[in-house]
Formats: structure tokens, C-alpha cells, sequence
């Protein structure tokens, strides 16, 4: 399942409209060029690097910057935009959110499916009964984990064919093998 957003935060993976996806944040200043180190919430984290304009938030404060050049800076994911030239400039955008549009983003693919497409969903058991909805997903290594909260939290894992039996977007719901006492 590809993956824009880790689940590290609440906010992580929400599509914020229909036109922007939440990709990180600006975690800090590095240098005197006006480079910035992002905390970027993609898998692998660099591929946050791979879109070459990002919306930053802050408050009421919503504009685009174009990456000028960013990569891996010791143990430091680093970004520089256009227009940002020194240290100071760098860190009016500090705490920033870093969102990117869906249009950039590639096609999940068949059967796959963004982090962000899944929350939000009802999810319902194959006999029709209603568990909550996705709240989160966590990643275990083994497989993921969807966290579904109703009247109580469920953690079922995200193993399609399994337990996930079908995910329809359009119909904003998920139907699980899942025992609902479970």
C-alpha cells in the first residue's frame, strides 16, 4: 500500500481539501542559506522531495513555494525554496505544515491505496454491521494496521484478501472479515 503519510501524528495523511494532502512539517533552520530541515511524514521520508511545489500553512497563512534543491544533510532532511536566501527568510516559515496537491501525486495503482484515501472511511464487517470508521493506520512492519474507532477502538489488520475483504472509495466504506466482538 503506497504510503504519502506515516500515521507519527493525528493530523498525518489528511487530505486537508480535496485538492491538498498534509506531507510534513518545517521542523527547523539550517544554516545561514536559507535551507530548512522538514520533517517529512512520507515513506521513504525523501520522497516528500519528489514534488516540486508545496503549499505551506501556518495559521490563516496559506502560499506556494517551488523547491529549489533539499536532500539529506547528515542525519537531516533539508529543503530550499525559491525566493529564500538566508537564515532569517527561512524562519518566517518555521512550524509551517507542508501539503502537496493530489494532482501531483502518482496513481496509488489497482487494489492500492494512500493512507489518506482510507481515513476517514466506515468500516462494516461482511454481515453489515458497523465498527466505526478508520481514524488512523499504524505501521507494524509485519503488515499495517487500521485503527477504527466506534463505540469502542478496533485495530484490525490492513491484509486485503484477508481481513480487508473490499475498499470502495466512492462509497466511502471498507467491509472487513472481522468478528465485531473482536
Amino acid at each position: 500500500m503506497p504510503r504519502a503519510p506515516e500515521p507519527a501524528t493525528a493530523q498525518a495523511g489528511v487530505a486537508l481539501s480535496d485538492s491538498h494532502v498534509l506531507m510534513g512539517e518545517i521542523a527547523g533552520v539550517r544554516g545561514v542559506n536559507g535551507e530548512l530541515k522538514v520533517h517529512s511524514w512520507t515513506r521513504p521520508r525523501e520522497n516528500i522531495l519528489d514534488y516540486p511545489v508545496w503549499t505551506l500553512r501556518r495559521g490563516d497563512e496559506v502560499c506556494d513555494w517551488t523547491l529549489a534543491d533539499g536532500g539529506w544533510r547528515g542525519k537531516n532532511l533539508v529543503a530550499r525554496f525559491d525566493g529564500i536566501a538566508d537564515r532569517e527568510a527561512a524562519r518566517a516559515l518555521l512550524g509551517s505544515h507542508v501539503m502537496v496537491a493530489r494532482a501531483l501525486m502518482p496513481e496509488a495503482g489497482p487494489e492500492a491505496f494512500y493512507w489518506f484515501e482510507l481515513q476517514g472511511l466506515a468500516v462494516e464487517t461482511l454481515g453489515g454491521i458497523n465498527l466505526g470508521v478508520v481514524s488512523g493506520l499504524i505501521e507494524t512492519g509485519a503488515n499495517d494496521v487500521l485503527v477504527v474507532r466506534g463505540e469502542r477502538e478496533r485495530l484490525i489488520p490492513y491484509t486485503p484478501g484477508v481481513h480487508v475483504q473490499s475498499v470502495e472509495l466512492d462509497a466511502g466504506r471498507m467491509r472487513v472479515d472481522w468478528d465485531p466482538e473482536f
